[in-house]
């Protein structure tokens, strides 16, 4: 592609050299450049891509794209090869890599889901609801991404850099897909990753305290800011009424057309006449002309939330009311309150709940039906906001009858170190708890304390196959620790 059309829609670049020449690919890796690629140099959290400019060139490429106030020797760069500075080479990555596919993501109906809890569940039960209607569905989120029903390969993070992003785009558009559900995270509004992608349909969960660190977001301001770019690049929406930031929204976009979904306060869809059990949800809803009764198996008021905004979206989108039924009533999301069969029979749940709030909801809602005791297995990831800590201690101590504390993702912190913030929580309460920083020995010493009228909640994981220590991923899917652990006690027993 020619390097001029590649840089349709930015603004104030300033350019060295021929934008005329022609383009074979773009890279922001300088190790995957090849000859006549546009390398985009980013300056990361950990790393800087100007470093890597000679790199590049050496490598092939024809064209370097700079920062504005970076480090680097500009004498160094030969003149045959082209340069442009631009204010955010983040945001030329986004918008370069989208006209360079042909800015796919205008080819589909492409609808984001943002927020801080409920992301998952929502994306799954619109990819479910609109397969169910025979539609060809793509979906990009934290679990993994999808085409047609296909599982293509698991994620690395809830939403692709921009690069990598617009190519998953350019090969849904291939695969015909007709609609595409994506988790929009914070940090890819914050960082530029969705830039260029055309949005018809955008939601907003909810909103609470995550993601607070240097890496991520300094305050809760500028979490919710990142959030709202979202609705500035679709006019068409639906927020959680319920929500206290989400109520917000509307008044904020005035010019958008916002629909309103809840529980409790007025709004444009509201779920009535609801029922919780210990395994599935059940409640009225208007949909089209008439109250249609839903059923979704899957414990928890929230899960009422995430249905109203699946509903919402394949409303506006013409399906019928049977067909959402019938798909929310089979609906089952790895990670996401997901029972775990076993031979002891006894009731293991695994949940992606990872923060104060979602740590509480889930034990609260398993506490409302468990006959026998709540076993709380938890920890908190390391390098991330770490006042969070003790709080969580503090609802598992208060909640559970019995808390576990052992280790997440340490990551590059010191798991006991972590432990002990967590504990310091727990303290404050009357909870009983012990600590066991391996969390496959956690695991264990809770299937041997329960019994089939217990239940198990094993929380922070969810849908991840892997614990990261120390910069590395190693296998760690609570699944197969779980059946390997029951077939152990019954080969002894």
């Amino acid at each position: 592609m020619n390097l001029k059309a590649m840089l349709v829609g930015l603004e104030g670049l300033k350019a060295r050299g021929d934008l005329e020449k022609e383009i074979k690919g773009i890279e922001s890796n300088s190790q995957k450049v090849k000859a006549g690629y546009l390398f985009v140099a980013i300056r990361g959290f950990s790393q800087d891509g100007h470093t890597y400019i000679k790199s590049a060139i050496e490598n092939g490429a024809t064209a370097i794209a700079v920062e504005q106030g970076a480090d680097f020797n500009v004498s160094e760069i030969p003149n045959e090869i082209t340069i442009i500075l631009a204010k955010n080479t983040r945001e030329l990555l986004a918008i370069a890599s989208s006209n360079f596919y042909n800015n796919p993501s205008s080819k589909f109906k492409l609808i984001g889901i943002t927020g801080t809890k409920g992301k998952t569940t929502t994306t799954f039960m619109i990819k479910e609801i609109l397969e169910k209607a025979g539609k060809n569905v793509g979906l990009i989120g934290t679990v993994a991404t999808y085409i047609n029903g296909e599982k293509k390969f698991d994620s690395e993070r809830t939403t692709p850099e921009s690069l990598e992003l617009q190519k998953i785009f350019a090969e849904m558009v291939e695969q015909k897909v007709e609609y595409v559900i994506m988790e929009v995270s914070s940090q890819s509004l914050k960082l530029h990753r969705v830039d260029g992608c055309e949005f018809d349909l955008v939601v907003f969960t909810n909103f609470s305290e995550d993601h607070i660190s240097e890496k991520e977001h300094p305050d809760m301001q500028d979490y919710f800011e990142s959030k709202l770019k979202l609705f500035e690049m679709c006019k068409t929406g639906f927020v959680n009424i319920d929500d206290l930031y989400g109520a917000k929204i509307p008044e904020m976009f005035p010019e958008n057309k916002i629909t309103r979904y809840g529980i409790d306060n007025s709004g444009d869809v509201l779920a009535k006449d609801i029922t919780v059990t210990n395994s599935y949800v059940d409640f009225k809803v208007k949909i089209y002309d008439r109250n249609e009764r839903i059923k979704v198996d899957i414990p928890g008021r929230f899960t009422v939330y995430n249905s109203l905004a699946a509903i919402c979206i394949c409303k506006k989108l013409g399906i019928e009311e049977e067909t959402i039924k019938e798909a929310l009533l089979n609906i089952k999301v790895p990670g996401r309150s997901e029972m775990v069969e076993n031979k002891l029979e006894i009731p293991i749940m695994i949940d992606y709940a990872h923060s104060p709030e979602s740590l509480q909801s889930i034990l609260k809602a398993v506490s409302g039906y468990t006959k026998g005791r709540v076993i709380s297995v938890f920890g908190c990831g390391g390098d991330r906001d770490s006042r969070k800590r003790k709080v969580m201690g503090e609802i598992s101590g208060r909640i559970a009858d019995y808390t576990i504390i052992t280790s997440d993702n340490p990551r590059t912190e010191n798991p006991e170190s972590i432990i002990e913030e967590i504990e310091s929580g727990i303290k404050n309460t009357k909870g009983k708890y012990e600590v066991i920083v391996d969390r496959k020995q956690a695991i264990e010493k809770a299937i041997k304390m329960a019994n089939k009228r217990d239940i198990i909640v094993l929380a922070g994981k969810g849908h991840e196959p892997y614990q990261e220590i120390n910069g590395k991923k190693f296998p760690f899917d609570e699944r197969i620790i779980v059946k390997e652990i029951i077939e152990k006690i019954n080969k002894k027993g």
